[in-house]
């Protein structure tokens, strides 16, 4: 049997109105900031539950533009966790500011109680990530952004529909970053991203700078980017969004299968599952012993499983100009020894997800 990572060719295997919307779409020529991006993004801000959406090019314009929007420049510290995707650190690099890192705890985002000692007076942001659709406690976050006046960003791009009692990623800080990128629960067929906010200043200034800076047609009132959201893809997002709940909730439930059958495999360890955080399993990882033998053993009987990831941000040789060595974050350090990730998607069959537990009791009963 086989257990793909991607699923991408069960995602859009039917979609022949989605194909109808295409095409009558083509036909009207509004592909830049159309009609079908207004909608989307409305659509977009009633999911989350903020007042305001906006489509930009891709998850890590959704982190740099939304920094950007707050005043984040050269120099300036943002505290964000020594594990993510590189996104994160490189729309805070792109910017000329300063990643600082914490380190994480096994919920695999950033700990919290370990901020407080990095913030100074240079700290001008801190940029919680919700990995893996974990979510990072942003009770605690919000504390010590009210107590020491420092705005918080979220980068929600692997999280969308989590939350915490209720209130969901993206809505705890000034601005939430989103990734559509055809990897991500809730994709479209190229890059994409976008930002939520409730706040009125902070979206105008965001739809300008995603669009050159331009006011209207002939006044550019600062300096831009180009990364607008392709109407084409909006198109798309339109198609799956009515989705975005029934996708989190059959992942949420093939996590909790996984959970319960490999938690009796003494060598396999769950990571914590907070009580009242809604875990949406972007990335289904769990501890193992003797994890480089369980891989293999895997992927030579058909599951492509995965590490993410095998060196941890902090230490990647782009940014050995910061000084970070080995052993500077510890738990960061262990877990990539001992993570492995197992397919989760809400394509994946019983059968699929049974032939997980078969392979790994398989590996630890030799």
């Amino acid at each position: 049997m086989k257990v793909r990572y991607s699923y991408l060719p069960q995602q859009f295997g039917d979609c022949e109105d989605l194909w109808d919307d295409l095409r009558a779409f083509v036909p009207t020529g509004d592909f830049t900031l159309g009609k079908p991006l207004t909608k989307f993004e409305e659509s977009f801000s009633e999911l989350i539950g903020t007042k305001y959406a906006i489509g930009v090019n891709s998850g890590t314009d959704a982190i740099k533009l939304s920094l950007k929007a707050i005043g984040i420049e050269n120099g300036d510290e943002v505290i964000t966790a020594a594990n993510t995707f590189v996104a994160t650190v490189g729309a805070i690099c792109e910017l000329g500011a300063i990643p600082v890192f914490v380190d994480c705890d096994d919920t695999f985002c950033i700990n919290v109680d370990l901020i407080e000692d990095k913030i100074t007076e240079n700290t001008k942001a801190l940029l919680p990530v919700h990995y893996t659709g974990y979510m990072t406690d942003m009770r605690k976050i919000n504390h010590l952004s009210e107590k020491y006046d420092i705005p918080v960003i979220e980068d929600a791009c692997q999280s969308i529909l989590g939350a915490i009692d209720g209130q969901n990623a993206g809505t705890w800080g000034i601005a939430g970053a989103f990734s559509l990128h055809p990897l991500k629960n809730i994709n479209v067929w190229s890059d994409g991203g976008v930002i939520v906010t409730n706040d009125i200043k902070l979206n105008k200034k965001l739809r300008l700078l995603r669009n050159h800076g331009f006011e209207d047609r002939d006044t550019v009132t600062t300096m831009g980017y180009n990364s607008r959201l392709d109407t084409i893809q909006a198109v798309v997002g339109n198609w799956i969004l009515p989705q975005a709940k029934s996708i989190s909730d059959k992942r949420i439930a093939n996590a909790k299968y996984l959970d319960k059958c490999l938690s009796k495999i003494k060598p396999i360890s769950i990571p914590p599952r907070p009580k009242n955080f809604r875990l949406v399993y972007h990335l289904y990882i769990v501890f193992a012993k003797d994890r480089d033998g369980l891989l293999r053993y895997c992927i030579d009987k058909g599951i492509e499983a995965k590490i993410h990831y095998p060196i941890p941000i902090y230490r990647q040789p782009a940014l050995e100009s910061l000084g970070y060595k080995l052993g500077d974050f510890p738990i960061s350090d262990a877990h990539t020894n001992k993570i492995i990730t197992f397919p989760c998607d809400q394509h994946l069959e019983q059968s699929q997800l049974d032939y997980i537990i078969e392979t790994v009791t398989e590996y630890y009963a030799k």
